[in-house]
């Protein structure tokens, strides 16, 4: 079928593309790669993939090319389902005889509920969806593909048995060959990496049983699956040759640094190839191997520390000690690594107390940038099932963002309400950036390039409507 794959359009800002950690709208705005939209397009011959919020493609204008296909395929999350929905309804009224699918965490935990409160969506491709997709779109009869919720020709919901999880890895093609057909990659930034930069899998799932995280509890799975090196390192070829613009690669595998000796083997090719790169990581990686990565073209480290409060790390079943995190991040800094730190506020067992301390910590281990988010209690998580058991969470009213995109508190405790922790995030991006030694660095980065104090004057720009947006939603709340 001639098959478009859809980010649809949604919050002005809304960091929701289907490589992004939190669907919300970011303090400063960034959009990530949508690759795993990208995966199933590449193999599907002659699709066409159209990513709308980061190159502000209007609805209007996807409506207008509705005539040009037969099969539509969404990227769909909480926070977007309904703005999703809307968008099929339009594309359908447009061309009624078009195919409609959806994919992501949302249908891959409840595509019976997604497709009772949408008529218009022809089937869910549920867990891991790159073959189911294809197979729809290679017109395979739906009663026939694995992993796969339809409507028959009575609007009855079937709900095919699962597909088995992916093991050879490397039986995907590049989904960099999909960026290079459809995407700007100039329309692509985030904040601590350098542009332009370029973002793609190396593997899937992780190891970790966070209870809050929400790809390898719904879509990823817990067993870290990887491409083979040689794999890997082609494609980077592949991109030096295709996007010789490139300022940095970003590995987005939920924990990169999940295999130590696969890491090192990867770092030393990269090194052969000089390229800059980075990827998401444990703050429990040994100085040795650090050091290796280092030496071979590593720039930055994006690790969850999460808390500084060591009850609240056992209580979301993160598997790290306070003082291992700590002892790690100083290796970095000797070392010369970077680090974007990510931080969560409201989790269980949070306080008063334990948020101060978690800001303390932050301060005291200094990554060089940091995020501050509020927990999130996706449905298919663990956080959410223990949520909902606990009364933590109000079902009838559990909107992870407002009318604006922004990340909101949905969590409470008999101890700390919702906008406690709402308000703790501000305080949390106060203390650690408006400090002495904090703020003569960033002047001093800026003060070296010329480039980097136009980047963080707008930035700052940036921030400041962010907040005062969030300003807007406690108020409204």
């Amino acid at each position: 079928m001639r098959t478009l794959f859809l980010q649809a359009p949604t919050f002005d800002g809304f960091d929701g593309g289907a490589g992004s950690r939190y669907q919300a709208k970011r303090e400063i705005k960034s959009f990530w790669y949508p690759t795993w939209l990208a995966q199933p397009a590449a193999l599907v011959p002659n699709s066409k993939l159209i990513d709308a919020p980061p190159h502000n493609i209007k609805l209007q204008e996807i409506v207008a090319q509705a005539n040009d296909f037969d099969l539509v395929v969404l990227h769909t999350s909480v926070p977007s389902f309904k703005s999703d929905v809307k968008t099929v309804e339009a594309l359908k009224a447009a061309n009624p005889k078009l195919i409609a699918g959806l994919i992501g965490a949302k249908v891959a935990v409840d595509a019976a509920g997604a497709m009772a409160q949408a008529p218009c969506i022809n089937f869910c491709a549920r867990n891991e969806f790159d073959f189911t997709v294809k197979e729809v779109a290679d017109g395979t009869p739906m009663s026939e593909i694995k992993g796969l919720s339809f409507r028959d020709a009575n609007g009855v919901v079937i709900h095919n048995q699962d597909r088995e999880i992916m093991t050879d890895m490397d039986q995907l093609p590049f989904v960099t060959s999909v960026y290079k057909r459809d995407l700007q990659m100039e329309k692509y930034f985030i904040g601590y990496l350098k542009h332009p930069y370029i973002s793609f899998y190396s593997g899937r799932g992780c190891k970790s049983r966070c209870t809050f995280c929400l790809w390898p509890q719904t879509v990823g799975g817990h067993t870290y699956r990887t491409r083979s090196v040689a794999h890997v390192i082609e494609e980077i070829k592949y991109c030096l040759k295709e996007f010789p613009q490139t300022k940095e690669f970003f590995f987005d595998d939920d924990t990169f640094t999940d295999n130590l000796p696969r890491a090192e083997e990867i770092a030393r090719e990269l090194g052969k190839l000089g390229v800059t790169w980075s990827c998401n990581a444990k703050a429990n990686v040994p100085r040795e191997t650090l050091k290796v990565l280092k030496e071979n073209g590593l720039r930055l480290l994006l690790v969850g520390y999460e808390s500084g409060n060591q009850q609240i790390l056992n209580n979301i079943k993160k598997g790290m000690r306070v003082e291992v995190a700590e002892r790690f991040t100083k290796d970095c800094h000797d070392l010369g690594i970077a680090i974007h730190g990510t931080f969560i506020v409201g989790l269980p067992g949070e306080t008063k107390e334990t948020i101060q301390e978690t800001i303390a910590f932050a301060k005291r281990i200094n990554p060089h940038t940091i995020q501050a988010s509020l927990a999130a209690p996706y449905p298919g998580t663990f956080l959410y099932k223990q949520a909902v058991e606990n009364g933590w969470l109000d079902v009838a009213n559990a909107e992870l963002v407002d009318e604006n995109g922004v990340q909101i508190a949905p969590l409470h405790y008999p101890h700390l309400s919702h906008s406690e922790i709402f308000a703790a995030v501000e305080e949390f991006y106060r203390k650690f950036y408006f400090r002495a030694p904090k703020i003569a660095s960033i002047v001093s980065e800026m003060v070296r390039s010329p480039d980097m104090m136009k980047r963080r004057l707008r930035e700052g720009v940036e921030f400041y409507r962010f907040l005062k947006e969030r300003q807007g939603t406690a108020k409204a709340a």
